[in-house]
């Protein structure tokens, strides 16, 4: 899976979105921010959270910190990140390189209205060195994605 399941999700959905492979690291905010030459906050990071007994994906910008009062009040329970192993299980990426493109197995997404803040974001492309530039409405679209506020950023911190 990982990136051969991204490249034929957007093989069948959106030929013209072009797989950016730096050939460094892009786990990180920082790392993917050096690497595309971009500010960190355009970095759309994809958070793999528990809430209750279902698990959900929830993309925001690469600044933006998760509120669990928010989160709790708009998916219904206090969420909880999932293990390593758990998200590449059921993600089919591996940590560094989750997205909600070609996924293993179908999981509800939600996007985070601070990546609207920015004409495109980059998510990852289902690996550590892979990414895409898409605008945030695409991202949604694409996904299927619902828009929740549930981030907060560092100068608006809880």
């Amino acid at each position: 899976m990982s990136e051969a399941s991204v490249r034929a999700f957007f093989a069948a959905h959106a030929p013209d979105v072009t797989i950016i492979d730096q050939g460094v690291s892009t786990a990180t905010v920082v790392e993917a921010a050096q690497a595309l030459g971009v500010a960190p906050a355009r970095i759309a990071k994809t958070l793999s959270l528990r809430v209750g007994d279902r698990v959900v994906l929830v993309c925001a910008r690469g600044d933006a910190r998760l509120s669990n009062g928010k989160a709790k009040a708009a998916l219904g329970a206090k969420p909880r990140m999932l293990g390593a192993q758990e998200v590449e299980t059921l993600t089919g990426h591996p940590v560094g390189g989750v997205c909600s493109f070609g996924l293993a197995s179908p999981l509800p997404v939600y996007c985070d209205v601070s990546l609207r803040d920015f004409a495109t974001v980059f998510p990852a492309a289902g690996s550590r060195t892979a990414s895409v530039e898409l605008t945030p409405d695409r991202l949604t679209t694409l996904t299927g994605a619902t828009w929740v506020d549930i981030c907060t950023l560092a100068d608006t911190a809880e």
